[in-house]
């Protein structure tokens, strides 16, 4: 493991807006359709991003990774989740369904490898996907580590208070006392409650929970205030799959990394992290001693710190010289 260097870092270390050269929404099942796009070169090596979540849902600014004459950027959003329908749909929807759904468009798009990209639950799904298909993946590169095992959801739920305590107070508060024994639990119901009344200000209230805690310093914007459908998709799918311990088994995707150590692999985590602690980049790297693993010192969980932006350009250069050298 090593220490990413405190060079200053900005926008400047991202590869410039580019647009989609095509996209569509993909028919899953009689319910799910899911929003995919593609940018760059579209001879180039194929990488996928896998936003976080789950239920977060893509944005333009995840383009700018990776340089678009050399890769053929594959973007999409997770069912449920951003443009894919219908819009904070728990039914069908487990890890499994994802990771399926991810061979589904590899399969639309006639991709035979590609390189996932993921984040958080990104980085979750990436891992899943990798270990379910590794004859599939080409190698990762993964920020903000989450196994989403139980100790890891009862960080998120009530370990954070350590670190953002007038955060959490808010979150916890937003429930009335008879409810607050098990936070998990009351979210979740009022999530899942038909009523808009009744899961929209709940939806709200977690988001602006998580959106606090996820840089190193504060940030103005907190939440998805004005987009009522964002966070009911972000919030109601993560109590979803928390209740659920992810629809995985107990450290399954440690238990699987042999299916996947032969692949290159970079792992960028923020030191100070307190959404996904580098606890579990350790633990990661620990099971996967030929992965990089890269912890910046000055960044939290965001994919925007400045330091995390530059080194996952960094992680996707070296990625592409890797298989220039092989040929």
């Amino acid at each position: 493991m090593i220490d990413s260097t405190r060079i200053p870092s900005s926008e400047a270390d991202l590869h410039p807006e580019c647009t989609p050269h095509a996209s569509g929404m993909l028919a899953l099942d009689r319910r799910h359709t899911m929003y995919w796009e593609t940018c760059g070169n579209a001879s180039g090596l194929p990488i996928l991003f896998l936003h976080g979540g789950p239920g977060g849902g893509s944005l333009p600014h995840h383009r700018r990774f990776y340089d678009p004459a050399q890769w053929r950027i594959v973007v999409y959003d997770q069912r449920g989740a951003g443009r894919s329908t219908p819009i904070a749909d728990i039914s069908d929807n487990t890890t499994a369904h994802l990771v399926d759904d991810i061979e589904r468009l590899r399969r639309h798009l006639g991709i035979e490898r590609w390189v996932l990209f993921g984040g958080s639950w990104g980085s979750t799904l990436a891992l899943a996907y990798a270990e379910a298909h590794p004859e599939r993946a080409l190698g990762l590169i993964l920020r903000g580590i989450f196994l989403a095992t139980r100790r890891e959801i009862r960080w998120f739920i009530d370990g954070m208070r350590q670190f953002f305590p007038e955060a959490w107070h808010d979150f916890a508060h937003f429930l009335p006392p008879p409810e607050r024994d098990d936070l998990l639990a009351s979210y979740h119901r009022r999530l899942t409650d038909a009523d808009p009344a009744v899961h929209l200000p709940a939806a709200r209230a977690w988001d602006r929970y998580e959106s606090a805690c996820s840089t190193l310093l504060p940030r103005q914007d907190i939440g998805r205030i004005d987009d009522g459908a964002a966070s009911l998709a972000i919030a109601r799918i993560e109590a979803h799959y928390f209740v659920h311990d992810a629809f995985l088994a107990p450290d399954q995707i440690i238990a699987n990394i042999p299916r996947i150590s032969h692949l290159p692999c970079t792992i960028v985590q923020g030191r100070y992290d307190v959404v996904c602690p580098p606890v579990s980049a350790l633990a990661l790297a620990q099971a996967w001693p030929d992965a990089e693993c890269i912890v910046v010192p000055d960044a939290g969980h965001s994919v925007r710190e400045p330091g995390i932006a530059r080194e996952l350009v960094g992680a996707v250069r070296r990625m592409r010289a890797r298989f220039e050298k092989a040929r």
